[in-house]
């Protein structure tokens, strides 16, 4: 599968952001989607997945500010961000873990830059 993230950019404290990841090359349906991020000198640190099933989990660093959801026919996973803070500066990766035996595919991530 191949995935391909958009919809960073630059906002202020307090503002929000929707980035979103679309596949191809096979159906997400048998994937657990994700998001990841990374800023510079830290490592790459989970931000939320969402199952097949809908079931959902977040990173309690951002826990009631980003939503994510699937749409398995648009073959898409998107990541709501809300109450940006500067901290959540970082590179967003999209993933997807394969379900059957835990393979991970990556996108090419994309830039979010949040000033103060």
């Amino acid at each position: 599968v191949q995935l391909q993230a958009s919809g960073g950019g630059l906002v202020q404290a307090g503002g929000s952001l929707r980035l979103s990841c679309v596949a191809s090359g096979a159906s997400i349906s048998f994937y657990v989607m994700g998001w990841y991020r990374q800023a510079p000198g830290n490592q790459r640190e989970l931000v939320a997945t969402i199952g097949t099933g809908g079931n959902v989990n977040y990173a309690e660093s951002v826990k009631g500010r980003v939503t994510i959801s699937r749409d398995n026919a648009k073959n898409m996973v998107s990541l709501l961000m809300d109450s940006l803070k500067p901290e959540d500066t970082a590179v967003y990766f999209c993933s997807a873990r394969r379900r059957w035996d835990n393979i991970f595919y990556w996108g090419q991530g994309t830039q979010v830059t949040v000033s103060s």
